[in-house]
């Protein structure tokens, strides 16, 4: 019995020392899982530390890769291994032999913990390799014979035939337009909108696609449908003038696919000659518009083997659109989710309007029976008139039509008559809607589920939630989140409907909040190769990104552009992947260099100022200098982490000087205000770290005087609005900062959500007569300032990608609990509290492999039932979960 018992308590021991050991999760290459078709010659591995233990850490790793999996599995094969390497850092790079293209690898990772003799293996992941290299591509690019001006779609097909069992099959298809694939009759995947839209003179994407499952020994069609997207933008003209875009022309592609077969032989099947290409059902596709859809037009059958091409005619050679095609590497836009209609109204026997009950982004479908030839036209609005119609009056002033045939967010269906329910959608475009009005030329009968709506955006995971007893407080979050999701189509865009625009400006605000919010660094670095795509010589970027060659010389200044120095700064501080900076480093030198050219001073006038304020207009030089300096600044900061200690130095002294050239001009010193003290004067400075030291006070006062002699309500634009809350929760006042942020009359966005936005609007009048879009995320900094002043979550500069996570919470009064939870590279963070009483109730979950600090002004106040570590008047926390009582002073 004795022997017995000592058999299972060192069972036991051994179980719990297994458990206490390190295991590698979560593992991605490029930041994504399973990646297909990436073209890095050196990608990057990452991973999260998981164990039984929370206080567990990662001491050592090893990855090692393989081209076999069964090896991968056995310890054997590899292709490149690191060996033993001492640290903690859950990432690390290739650097083994050159990768072969069209090749899948294998890779794991061991982790040691304290004491281990032996690594821990995760499981077996993979990553495939695309052409790698130009020379790679076999097929050719081609197009049907039409100029810019023909209005249908082309289809293009080839029938193939297999003679052998097919193992293996990916099709690489680059675009300059919009596909849709089809194999056998179905499409493939799910993914839409593809590729992204880029600078298409100068760089197009192409995409890998596993269609093993489609293809079979035998016969096989294949089929491509193009759409025009913003590379060939007809007929009607917006005010960004991508009609006249340097690179329009009719749509065209390239295609391999690269069929392995049991034998181990490979076969490329190519766009070619040998193709045909007609037209079909699909007669119309406009980005900003619609898809017109004639199904008396139908070809049936043509992407399916044995359908008669007689009649089809040979495809016409093009040159490559660009000189640079490379691989798609990031989150596909997708449908995310399926939306029935809340009401239907039926106004007529031809007229109907079914309403969401939310603003979205995405399309709709259509299931209805009617006569041949009737025409339905379908009308997406964010809002209805006073005649109860859909009202497109607050997003139609840039469009300019010539004529009735393609309005604004409409698509067009033709019923073929065939007896049986036909239905609809669009292919190639996507709407901002609450609201959708069905008008057919003819009696039809509809129902209220003849209509589905589906939500679509660029695919990232979510990665943060809050929670607060004020329900408004929450809805804010949300509609902030929906904002953001609604204009992210593989790059940040300003709103879904009218303009669809990558504005710089309305990016460099919500960063933050979409970064605590999702992981979406592979749509950030995506658009920031966009941004060295679009930066002229001297460093000038276009106000919006991508752009035809509108916005060099309008709207362009620091308070926009600056997202060449700040995106890659934040994206860094969230994942503590120093690519992005490295990737950027010139194009941001010659960016702050071409601002010191501009203004020698330190002064500049170049920018759009506090657009969309709500009363008063802050000083535009004030703002732009700001913005200048903070870009400088960064830079310098930016310099020092890659090295380039000369660079430091010198953009460390040129922020000085413009800190200086600004206080010299703005600050008063005697009354510690800033210009003539707007809202926005006071904070912006604040915010980026411009006020003297001996002043930060006494400027936060007479920021907070000026928001109270304002009536305790927001004076702000957007630039206003990104500093604001930050300026007062940092500085003392975060009580009046969330009064602000919880406010639910005008102007604030609480009075928004109190109107019934589901998203965040372009103005906070919501009776303005333009400027009114009802899905912007230009305001949308609040969603940030949630998860770092009443959650307290921040970035720890010195220890990036929340290594260390830095703990600021305010308590603040009027919320009884508040949650906020991130999921950061090394894992799970959680910030929570409750008021009990007088007392405060901390919860804190700190992720294996990190670390966190409790910054507070009273550390003596804190009361710990876990192990913790106290240094420099600040609280030191390992991994785990740590509770709190805390006794505030007010």
């Amino acid at each position: 019995m004795g022997v017995a018992w000592l058999v299972a308590w060192c069972s036991q021991l051994a179980m719990v020392g297994i458990l206490a050991q390190p295991m590698a999760v979560s593992l991605r290459c490029e930041h994504l899982k399973s990646p297909q078709g990436i073209d890095a010659k050196a990608p990057r591995f990452s991973w999260k530390v998981d164990s039984e233990l929370p206080d567990t850490k990662q001491r050592a790793f090893r990855v090692a890769v393989g081209e076999d999996s069964l090896g991968m599995e056995a310890g054997r094969d590899y292709w490149w291994d690191t060996g033993l390497v001492v640290g903690n850092m859950p990432f690390a790079r290739y650097r083994g032999p050159a990768l072969k293209p069209f090749t899948r690898y294998y890779w794991r990772v061991w982790l040691w913990g304290d004491d281990q003799m032996t690594g821990s293996p995760s499981a077996v992941a993979a990553f495939e390799t695309g052409m790698m290299e130009s020379a790679n591509w076999r097929g050719s690019w081609i197009s049907d014979s039409q100029d810019i001006h023909e209005r249908r779609v082309p289809y293009f097909r080839r029938g193939l035939h297999l003679e052998k069992e097919v193992v293996a099959a990916r099709v690489y298809i680059a675009v300059a337009g919009l596909y849709e694939l089809r194999l056998n009759g179905q499409q493939v995947g799910d993914q839409r909108l593809n590729p992204m839209f880029t600078r298409y003179d100068r760089r197009v994407l192409y995409v890998t696609h596993d269609v093993t499952h489609l293809l079979r020994q035998g016969d096989n069609a294949i089929g491509v449908l193009l759409g025009n997207g913003w590379y060939n933008h007809q007929p009607a003209t917006e005010g960004w003038y991508f009609d006249a875009a340097p690179w329009r022309n009719r749509p065209t592609f390239c295609l391999d696919l690269r069929v392995t077969y049991a034998d181990g032989t490979v076969e490329t099947v190519v766009s070619d000659k040998s193709w045909k290409s007609a037209y079909g059902a699909l007669v119309y596709s406009n980005i900003y518009t619609g898809d017109h859809i004639d199904a008396r037009q139908e070809q049936h059958g043509w992407d399916c083997p044995g359908f008669d091409d007689s009649q089809w005619k040979e495809p016409v050679l093009r040159a490559a659109p660009a000189p640079h095609v490379a691989a798609q590497a990031m989150a596909p836009i997708r449908f995310v989710e399926k939306i029935r209609p809340e009401a239907m109204r039926k106004i007529n026997d031809t007229l109907y309007l079914y309403d969401l009950g939310r603003n979205i982004t995405g399309i709709s479908t259509l299931c209805v029976r009617g006569a041949a030839g009737t025409l339905l036209r379908v009308k997406h609005a964010e809002r209805l008139g006073p005649d109860g119609r859909v009202d497109m009056s607050n997003i139609d002033v840039y469009h300019r039509p010539t004529d009735d045939s393609d309005p604004l967010q409409e698509d067009r269906y033709t019923l073929a008559g065939t007896g049986q329910k036909e239905e609809f959608g669009t292919l190639f475009g996507y709407k901002g809607f609450q609201y959708v009005e069905v008008n057919a030329d003819r009696p039809v009968q509809l129902t209220d589920s003849s209509l589905m709506a589906y939500y679509m955006h660029s695919d990232v995971e979510p990665i943060g939630e809050i929670r607060a007893s004020n329900s408004t407080i929450e809805a804010i979050w949300k509609a902030n989140n929906n904002a953001y999701l609604g204009n992210l189509f593989g790059y940040p865009t300003d709103c879904p409907q009218r303009e669809k625009n990558g504005w710089t400006g309305d990016a460099n605000i919500a960063i933050e909040t979409g970064l605590y919010g999702y992981d979406g660094i592979t749509v950030y670095e995506k658009w920031l190769a966009d941004h060295r795509d679009e930066q002229q010589p001297n460093g000038v970027l276009p106000a919006i990104i991508p752009t035809s060659g509108w916005g060099y010389e309008w709207g362009n200044g620091p308070d926009w552009t600056s997202t060449i120095v700040n995106i890659p700064w934040f994206v860094y501080l969230f994942k503590g992947d120093t690519t992005i900076l490295a990737d950027n480093y010139g194009n941001m030198k010659r960016y702050v260099d071409y601002l010191t050219r501009i203004s020698p001073n330190g002064i500049t006038d170049w920018g759009l100022g506090d657009w969309v304020p709500v009363k008063s207009v802050a000083d535009r030089v004030l703002t732009s200098t700001a913005y200048a300096y903070i870009a400088t600044h960064r830079l310098a900061q930016i310099a020092g982490i890659l090295g380039n200690g000369a660079d430091a130095l010198a953009y460390s002294g040129r922020a000085d000087a413009i800190k200086q050239a600004f206080n010299e001009r703005y600050l008063d010193a005697e009354t510690a205000i800033y210009g003539s003290g707007l809202q926005t004067e006071l904070s912006v400075p604040l915010h980026f770290g411009m006020v003297p030291d001996g002043l930060i006070a006494r400027v936060a006062k007479r920021l907070a005087e000026r928001v109270e002699l304002d009536g305790a309500q927001l004076d702000v634009g957007i630039l206003g609005a990104k500093a604001i809350l930050n300026a007062l929760s940092e500085n003392g006042y975060a009580d009046l900062a969330y009064t602000l942020a919880a406010r639910e009359e005008y102007p604030s966005w609480g009075w928004w959500i109190k109107n019934g936005a589901t998203t965040f609007y372009e103005n906070w009048r919501i009776d303005a007569e333009r400027d009114i879009s009802m899905n912007h995320v230009m305001f949308g900094e609040i969603g940030a300032w949630l998860y770092k002043a009443l959650g307290g979550i921040k970035p720890d500069p010195a220890a990036p990608g929340f290594r260390n996570t830095v703990l600021e919470p305010h308590f603040v009064a009027g919320l009884t609990h508040f949650q906020a939870t991130h999921e950061s590279p090394y894992g799970r963070i959680v910030s929570a509290w409750r008021r009990i009483g007088k007392t405060i109730s901390y919860e804190v979950t700190v992720p294996p492999n990190a670390t966190a600090r409790i910054y507070t002004r009273a550390a003596d106040q804190w009361a710990s039932a876990t192990a913790i570590r106290r240094m420099d008047g600040t609280i030191l926390l390992e991994a785990g979960r740590h509770e709190f009582s805390i006794t505030p002073s007010k």
